[in-house]
């Protein structure tokens, strides 16, 4: 058994806030898995921060105008205090600008520069001639060469996943100028993975294929059998952390080589603050190490950063990697640019002291081996029917009858029954049974298990029925709530990892704080009594609260006007035809007419046979509008008339004229409607690019 334990949860990068995706694959089953340490006894460092070096800051900064440090230092504070309500127990969140990190990542670099680890090569790379740039990757959009997804980016392809190079998209275009970018030489620094690929074969390959989950050792070995190549190290940029040897001026460390060096920086930042030693918990055999992260920091986590460890020949790897698949969000892929998303500061106003309800129910449908989908509905049922119906339900009915029947205090038990002893043996297995599947990394497992906890106290009290036996025999219903209220105590105790906010409120109720000593994990299956008899409980209150229909409501509603946002700010616009003189838009004659007759044309969809009153005379226009109207819904309508267009013959009825369309917010047809009888207003968001003719 370790003697230590290194967690590290995946560093946010700070152009944006925590969502729903991330809380599921990443911090909280880490957040599960270091309380479930800390519960049973272990020495926990449970590491993190704030990665500020990512390409997607100074995109967001340009954006909106401002600096990259503006940025970060903006959602660095969001993210910290977001973790922080949301009860992610981290023992440090630190940051990539800290002067630590800088320091900590140049000598990194420097140690395996020193040590010829690196190849220094020239090649060529995307260059920007207008913003007089080389692109790094987030710089860089194209064609996916692997799934052909025509927004893939040039590190990665968030479609299929695929880990690129820029210089390997199809069609490469500049996210800053939006020209076709073209190549030019430039000297960088690269890792060359290809050397230790035979390391990295023995280590995960042969080691761990029977304890890394499937998803990890899968695209492990694809990567591997693929044929590792050197990885640059160094980007030509002004933001990030400069390379610290001669040749490197002008450029920085490329973010995905700082960002793991930041777990150590952060570890170096706690324990100079608590008087530890941090190289324990990086250097020591006795430590293990697990990196909690999304499937898209696989091969960066599996191959990269242990080829750096391994490297530098001082660290320890680590022992397992769980990385969770992707959640998706009422059946569509979560998407920030999109703004189709939970946002976690959001959730915290809308469900203000609900933050258990939404960590049981990322963790009961948590995307562990595939993607999974989370809606609001699933959401609702999983407060309503699990946590209010059977959690709360059993310590609701315990306490309340405790206080009612001994006023609080615990009763003395009699004999126990068969039931009884069976009962208390169940209660006993299940730290063991919770502990199984949370080292395994099975957490949605896990948090069933305490469910049927709970499940469990409600049979016994449904079938022993002590609000019956109270009338007949007061010695059996003594020992009823007796064995109740042990069931309680364990659950105040298993559900820290899973829902802390509640533990903390059911040991209050329950007055654990009274006890001789702190319940701990192995207390429960150890210890014949939990809550011995005559300690005073408190009162009760619900630990959960109902969810309504009509918030689900509001929250769907939310999306889905998130989207229509979304579709508005990002609907194509056709181009502006070419200019025309004054000359030609004085030969347009436009009129003021009626509709006096509408009738559909047979045998076709779109056409309308209309009679309209232009004010000189009655004539057959034919329009294309016959699926936005029908015949009885035009007629008497005001509309502006294109009277001296040239005449036309459409499925054998001559048309003469056009009416005047456009569209509406909601991509609708509309009629060009004149405010008053003798003038013409074709409104501001009126074209005459947006006419429709038949």
């Amino acid at each position: 058994m370790p003697k230590r334990y290194t967690i590290t949860a995946a560093l946010p990068y700070t152009n944006g806030p925590i969502h729903i995706g991330h809380l599921a694959g990443v911090y909280v089953p880490a957040d599960i898995y270091a309380r479930y340490l800390r519960l049973t006894g272990n020495d926990v460092a449970f590491i993190c921060g704030s990665d500020e070096h990512g390409v997607p800051i100074t995109i967001k900064a340009k954006k909106e105008g401002v600096t990259p440090q503006d940025i970060v230092d903006k959602y660095h504070a969001n993210i910290k205090q977001s973790f922080e309500e949301f009860g992610i127990s981290l023992d440090n969140y630190s940051r990539t600008t800290a002067k630590v990190h800088h320091d900590t990542a140049q000598e990194f670099f420097k140690t395996l520069y020193d040590k010829n680890e690196f190849v220094e090569e020239v090649t060529e790379q995307l260059y920007d001639a207008e913003a007089n740039q080389f692109l790094a990757d987030r710089f860089v959009t194209g064609t996916c060469p692997k799934c052909g997804n025509e927004e893939a980016y040039g590190d990665q392809c968030e479609s299929c996943g695929s880990s690129l190079n820029a210089t390997d998209l199809i069609n490469p275009k500049s996210a800053i100028t939006g020209n076709v970018p073209t190549l030019k030489e430039t000297k960088h620094w690269f890792l060359p993975l290809n050397k230790h690929e035979e390391f990295l074969r023995e280590w995960i390959l042969k080691g761990h294929k029977k304890d890394w989950k499937p998803n990890v050792y899968g695209q492990v070995k694809s990567w591997i059998d693929d044929g590792l190549r050197p990885r640059a190290v160094t980007r030509d940029l002004d933001w990030g952390i400069p390379v610290p040897v001669k040749g490197g001026e002008g450029k920085v460390l490329y973010v995905w080589f700082d960002a793991p060096i930041g777990y150590i920086s952060s570890t170096k930042e706690w324990a100079a603050r608590e008087g530890k030693n941090w190289e324990d918990y990086w250097k020591n055999d006795d430590t293990k190490l697990v990196h909690f992260i999304g499937k898209d920091n696989i091969v960066f986590h599996c191959i990269i950063f242990p080829t750096m460890l391994k490297a530098e020949g001082s660290y320890i790897l680590p022992e397992n990697v769980p990385a969770n698949e992707f959640l998706n969000l009422e059946g569509q892929k979560l998407s920030t640019s999109k703004n189709w998303a939970v946002w976690l500061p959001d959730y915290l106003i809308d469900f203000p002291n609900q933050q258990d309800v939404l960590r049981y129910a990322l963790t009961a449908n948590a995307p562990e081996t595939k993607d999974n989908d989370f809606t609001w509905k699933d959401f609702q049922a999983r407060n309503n029917n699990e946590l209010v119906a059977i959690f709360g339900n059993f310590i609701n009915r315990v306490v309340v009858l405790t206080n009612k029947y001994y006023d609080g205090v615990i009763p003395e038990p009699s004999e126990y029954s068969a039931i009884d002893e069976e009962t208390l043996a169940a209660l006993k297995a299940y730290p063991a049974v919770i502990s199984s599947s949370i080292e395994r990394y099975r957490f949605r497992e896990a948090s069933q298990e305490l469910m049927n906890l709970a499940r469990l106290g409600n049979k016994y009290l449904a079938d022993e029925e002590p609000w019956k036996t109270v009338k007949t025999d007061e010695a059996r219903t003594k020992t009823v709530m007796f064995v109740a209220l042990q069931i309680a105590s364990a659950l105040a105790v298993l559900s820290e990892p899973f829902l802390p906010f509640t533990s903390n409120k059911l040991k209050s109720i329950l007055c654990h704080s009274a006890l001789d000593a702190e319940s701990t994990w192995d207390d429960i299956s150890s210890k014949a009594v939990l809550l011995p008899a005559n300690h005073k409980i408190g009162k009760g209150e619900l630990l959960f609260s109902k969810i309504e229909d009509a918030q689900i409501e509001a929250q769907l509603e939310k999306l889905i006007a998130s989207k229509k946002a979304n579709e508005a700010a990002n609907k194509a616009i056709e181009p502006q035809k070419d200019e025309i003189a004054f000359e030609d838009f004085t030969k347009l004659d436009l009129r003021v007419g009626t509709i006096l007759e509408a009738e559909k044309m047979p045998k076709t969809k779109k056409l309308l046979v209309l009679k309209v009153d232009t004010g000189i005379d009655t004539r057959t226009i034919v329009s294309g509008i016959a699926e936005s109207f029908k015949p009885e819904e035009v007629i008497g309508k005001r509309v502006t008339v294109l009277v001296n267009l040239a005449p036309r013959k459409l499925r054998g009825v001559e048309s003469q004229g056009m009416i005047l369309m456009t569209e509406g917010e909601g991509g609708n047809l509309v009629f060009v409607n004149p405010d008053t009888s003798t003038a013409l207003s074709t409104g501001k968001d009126s074209v005459i690019n947006g006419l429709q003719i038949s």
